[in-house]
């Protein structure tokens, strides 16, 4: 098949939707289609990202005058980094480099400050943020390249949801179409102003698109019980990189064998708190958790400067980076989304990593039972007691060399969320809508 993905998020963009499509473009290249992108030019590089084969063809356009701006200010940063050195930037990061003092800045600075004004005025202009500018640009072009390279498919990579509005742009013009829904577009995080908006979008894509795809069971029957659609909703759940690579021959040194050794990667959100793991972690100075992310909140900022022989924060570590501190972690944490319609992204790629894994939530979220189901780690209410128990527990199993008694981390259990094998599910998913098959 020939395709083309219509994608906001797409490298040098670090989010779960980029690294998502980053890897089924990689796939269905890999099975021999036609990938064709089409994304907003956004300045800059990401480092430790998957590469893509030459064959997956990126057509980029102007990103809007906010992103558009901050894209010219990225490449002239680096067309300067080219030529001289400034001593005033922050060196390199590396899973061995431990942490940094610029990882224990206040999370929002004035330059975040001021970003955070920018785009919050934004979305009041664009539906549904500052990322609806991008419409405009990639409405122009939009046409002209269908015209060009002839689709088999469209396939709308959302969030945000201007690329289902450009998807329903090419069905109008007699283009099969497929949305590829990260959460609902009618999720709990969109603004008041633009809900209603955001339901009538998400009831045309599920009334008018070939095939539409979530990521989770919940995801698929709130679908069902707001818009009826039933039989073609296609479950394609994030992964993780199934691809043999080379693995680290020994542990980054920022981990201490004598200590249990905690390890966070993501994000904080109000629906998604570390309160109570901080809580906890108080009554274990013997224990660290080491945390990557890019922004993270005061309190957690404040407890790492307090304690950090007990938290670590790691700040921004490129993604392949990442994957190799997942692999040799004790422990790897993971904390509920409130939304069960959500599940971390995170999740799919401690399941890759084949450690043992902790997650906090009220017991009866969908994560919670692909834990105790896999026998990938332990479950545990997110709750400051019941957390400091469970640390103490395994703290004492891995002094007596049984921390991972009675789990079953090995590969062969967890297949089925494997890049590849979710890429070959998608397959067969857009071959029947490419043959007339998908339409209701």
């Amino acid at each position: 098949m020939r395709l083309l993905l219509i994608a906001y998020e797409f490298p040098p963009s670090p989010s779960p939707q980029s690294l998502r499509w980053t890897y089924l473009a990689r796939e269905l290249a890999a099975l021999g289609h036609e990938v064709h992108v089409l994304a907003p030019d956004l300045g800059g590089e990401t480092p430790g990202l998957p590469a893509l084969p030459d064959s997956v063809r990126v057509h980029r356009t102007f990103a809007g005058p906010v992103r558009g701006m901050l894209a010219f200010i990225r490449k002239r940063r680096r067309r300067r980094a080219a030529t001289a050195v400034h001593p005033h930037m922050d060196p390199p990061v590396s899973a061995d480099s431990g942490t940094r003092s610029a990882a224990l800045r206040p999370p929002r600075n004035w330059k975040q400050q001021v970003s955070e004004m920018v785009q919050s005025a934004a979305q009041r202009i664009w539906f549904p943020d500052v990322r609806g500018e991008w419409r405009f640009w990639a409405e122009r072009a939009l046409e002209p390249l269908l015209d060009r390279i002839a689709p088999d498919l469209v396939i709308s990579s959302h969030e945000p949801a201007t690329t289902l509005e450009l998807g329903l742009s090419a069905q109008a013009l007699g283009f099969r179409w497929a949305a590829d829904l990260g959460d609902p577009v009618l999720a709990g995080y969109v603004a008041p102003h633009w809900r209603d908006r955001a339901g009538r979008l998400e009831n045309e894509v599920c009334d008018r698109a070939d095939l539409v795809t979530v990521t989770n069971a919940g995801a698929a029957e709130l679908l069902r019980q707001r818009h009826g659609r039933c039989a073609d909703i296609g479950i394609l759940p994030q992964g993780f990189d199934d691809r043999s690579r080379a693995r680290a021959t020994a542990a980054p040194r920022i981990f201490d064998r004598d200590r249990l050794e905690l390890l966070y990667t993501g994000s904080f959100y109000s629906f998604r708190r570390a309160d109570a793991l901080m809580r906890a972690l108080e009554a274990h100075p013997a224990l660290r958790l080491s945390i990557a992310a890019v922004t993270v909140p005061e309190a957690m900022v404040s407890a790492a400067k307090a304690a950090p022989e007990r938290i670590r924060l790691l700040g921004f570590l490129p993604h392949d980076a990442i994957l190799d501190l997942q692999r040799h972690a004790d422990v790897l944490v993971n904390i509920a989304n409130d939304d069960v319609t959500q599940i971390p992204g995170k999740f799919y790629e401690y399941l890759g990593a084949g450690r043992p894994i902790l997650h906090l939530g009220n017991g009866d979220d969908p994560v919670a039972a692909m834990v105790v189901r896999l026998r990938r780690g332990w479950t545990c209410h997110n709750d400051a007691e019941a957390i400091s128990e469970r640390l103490l527990a395994l703290a004492q199993e891995k002094a007596r060399g049984r921390l991972e008694q009675g789990l079953a981390l090995g590969p062969e259990t967890v297949g089925e969320y494997g890049w590849r094998q979710i890429a070959g599910r998608l397959e067969a998913l857009l071959l029947a809508v490419a043959a007339g098959a998908g339409r209701r």
